[in-house]
């Protein structure tokens, strides 16, 4: 496996059916330097745990505070959302896996502008993570051990993650493999102990406070009025974001089409269990009103009214866990986002130069060094310039998933036109379901800038100055290149010797 990369194709030389660049190829790791490192095993937990962010576990409890019971249908409706965004990437992932996933699909179906928007959109959102959550894991850890500073404890986390990416993608599958395990092992206990509580099979739980009445029996399923429904989703909407992971890591797979067809069909379950089922257990064995899901957050609350001891405790290591899990999969996704932004001459050709073991080292170095970057503007500017940081990318996901249904209704057409036997993953009720999907994305946005309470309209107002940004440079860009082609198919034309 050679180090550097093989030729790229870009938004205005792509591939047809069977190339690397077309729908019909493979576009997997064979195709661009990188090795197929990833085992199934490694795959399967990725697509479980990817849809299980440290978000759930986290920020659910606001969602209660505001909607009552009828966070549930928040998160039904944010759920419903990604399952059918999925299918679609699954549809175009399965015709071609790729490390650039649904930038690449852009990329080919509307555009080297939009591949490049949207890539580039992504990476930043991912590396802003970063900082997020390895000053989340440095919270928990300086409270276990406070005699390493704060800082030192995010130092030594994004040290280790970018040590362990830097070996090898099996390396990083690996302690994937680990760290969603322990999520989903978590979140299935809490499940079974809670859901029997609920129907009162669990001794020494006071039946009087667990039980399906918690549903109405406090104002009522609604007790805020429909209205809160869709803030509800404003406040969870964001806690999906990676369930896209797993069609990145695809094509660093031995099968990259099997795979993606797998995590595409298993997305239901997923997201029904582990969101849906979790939440419905918190609901029903506390009040939602209850005093305690605000103050000590919500799976500690219901924990401990299960009389487990040592339930903060017990919740801080799945969090930790689940935030190592988040950093793990966030500069493997940046990079692999860098990497294929450098093969499509999108980025310094850098970036998708690769080492003997298939790593793009350069890809994962320059967007570790913006994540540590983040993390001290985080400790040295939290109220202006990462705040900025944050609201900024705040609203990716939504612009991600919106391009994601763009890209499908025309790359649906090329697809069949060029390469139909690759069509193994369809999306339901095409073209009809993916505009009503498209037109659901749009008005959560919309939505979004009515909200003044949680800073809805701060996060998408700075997102659309950021993503507006983005796409000037794009279009420069690529006049640019127009310009460049048309000045050397000219000179070709001067030497071509008459008669």
């Amino acid at each position: 496996m050679t180090s550097q990369p093989t030729t790229k194709t870009t938004g205005n030389d792509r591939g047809g059916p069977g190339e690397p660049g077309g729908p019909g190829g493979s576009g997997g790791a064979h195709d661009s330097g990188l090795q197929a490192g990833l085992k199934n095993r490694h795959l399967s937990m990725i697509a479980i745990g990817g849809v299980i962010g440290a978000g759930l576990f986290v920020g659910s409890s606001s969602g209660i505070a505001t909607a009552g019971p009828g966070i549930l249908l928040s998160y039904a409706l944010v759920g419903t959302l990604v399952v059918l965004v999925m299918r679609m990437l699954g549809e175009m992932s399965a015709a071609n896996p790729t490390s650039g996933s649904f930038s690449a699909h852009a990329d080919r179906a509307l555009g080297s502008w939009a591949g490049f928007s949207i890539g580039w959109l992504y990476w930043f959102f991912w590396v802003v993570v970063l900082a997020v959550e390895a000053t989340a894991g440095a919270v928990i850890l300086e409270g276990w051990i406070p005699a390493v500073p704060q800082w030192g404890w995010a130092l030594i986390v994004m040290l280790v993650l970018t040590a362990t990416n830097l070996v090898s993608v099996g390396s990083y599958g690996e302690f994937e493999f680990w760290f969603a395990g322990i999520k989903v092992v978590a979140i299935a206990a809490f499940i079974v102990i809670g859901g029997l509580a609920v129907f009162g099979l669990l001794p020494g739980v006071d039946s009087e406070q667990a039980g399906l009445s918690n549903l109405t029996a406090h104002g009522g399923f609604l007790p805020h009025g429909a209205g809160a429904i869709l803030t509800g989703v404003l406040l969870v909407v964001f806690s999906f974001m990676g369930s896209e992971i797993a069609t990145l890591a695809a094509g660093e797979s031995e099968n990259p089409q099997q795979a993606v067809t797998k995590a595409t069909n298993s997305i239901i379950w997923r997201v029904a269990v582990f969101y849906l089922g979790s939440i419905l257990v918190v609901v029903s064995l506390l009040p939602w009103d209850s005093k305690s899901i605000t103050d000590d957050g919500s799976y500690v609350a219901a924990l401990d009214s299960l009389g487990i001891p040592h339930a903060g405790q017990i919740m801080n290591f799945i969090v930790l866990t689940s935030v190592l899990s988040c950093l793990n999969s966030g500069l493997y996704t940046a990079s692999r986002m860098a990497f294929s932004l450098g093969q499509r001459g999108d980025a310094p050709k850098g970036f998708a130069r690769t080492t003997g073991r298939g790593v793009p080292r350069t890809a994962i170095l320059v967007s570790v060094l913006f994540g540590f970057v983040a993390v001290f503007f985080n400790y040295k500017f939290p109220d202006s310039v990462f705040l900025f940081l944050v609201n900024s990318s705040g609203a990716v996901a939504l612009f991600v998933w919106l391009v994601i249904c763009f890209s499908q209704l025309r790359m649906r057409k090329i697809i069949q036109a060029e390469a139909p036997e690759k069509l193994v993953v369809k999306m339901w009720l095409y073209p009809y379901l993916t505009w009503a999907t498209a037109a659901l994305i749009v008005f959560i946005l919309g939505y979004m800038l009515t909200d003044t309470e949680h800073d809805g309209r701060t996060t998408i107002l700075l997102s659309l100055l950021v993503a507006a940004v983005v796409l000037v440079i794009a279009f420069v860009k690529e006049k640019t290149r127009g310009k460049r082609r048309a000045a050397e198919a000219a000179q070709a034309r001067d030497e071509v010797p008459a008669g």
